[in-house]
């Protein structure tokens, strides 16, 4: 059976203040580095063979701390990169909601393509799904560590677990340095073993408690 585990990076300041990320490399600040040492050894309990990781920083830089932990070398895939968000990267969700009150209703609708320039749900799982993948199949068997993205984290395992977007939408958002388990066997292909599993740290500026 193989086992993979996705791992959400930790606190940047622009996942405190609300802003759109996407593709933009925006570094760990000190809560998101001290969530990633916390996790490691967590992680480093469940014996993982691999470690691959998006090459943006804030999640490149929570698989070294597992690395550090481990002893094990860091892949990176740009496959596992957040959703790109168009328009919007860079800006206030605040901003967001004044300028592209059209499509900001349709996001918070759950429109897999709003607009805006902004990746469709169904390329973005396509993407990280097949990252994930070829992330398991690196050890057939084994255990492989993925840091990626929230947004990405949620429709390459959905991509994986063959759910549509409606069922998605149910499933709580991975919190910051928080992991989905997924196992793969020959008789039921890849199933859900555990969500937004992790340490419960404290919160983020500006986030509630």
């Amino acid at each position: 059976m193989t086992r993979l585990i996705v791992w959400r990076h930790g606190n940047t300041d622009w996942n405190a203040a609300s802003r759109v990320q996407g593709q933009t490399d925006v570094a760990l600040n000190d809560l998101g580095r001290e969530q990633a040492r916390e996790a490691a050894p967590l992680l480093a309990a469940l014996r993982p063979d691999a470690i691959v990781a998006s090459d943006l920083s804030r999640a490149a830089d929570t698989a070294a701390a597992l690395a550090a932990v481990t002893g094990l070398p860091v892949r990176t895939d740009a496959r596992l990169r957040e959703r790109y968000f168009g328009r919007w990267q860079g800006l206030a969700l605040t901003d967001v909601a004044a300028r592209f009150p059209e499509e900001y209703a349709r996001w918070r609708a759950g429109d897999p393509d709003p607009g805006a320039e902004i990746e469709t749900l169904d390329d973005l799982g396509k993407r990280v799904g097949a990252a994930f993948q070829d992330a398991a199949d690196l050890v057939p068997g084994g255990t492989v560590v993925v840091a990626t993205h929230g947004g990405g984290a949620r429709q390459g395992c959905g991509y994986l677990l063959g759910w549509d977007h409606a069922v998605l939408r149910t499933v709580g958002s991975l919190q910051n340095c928080h992991w989905t388990e997924l196992r793969h066997d020959d008789v039921r292909g890849w199933h859900l073993r555990a969500h937004n599993v992790g340490l419960i740290t404290r919160p983020a500026p500006g986030e509630p408690v």
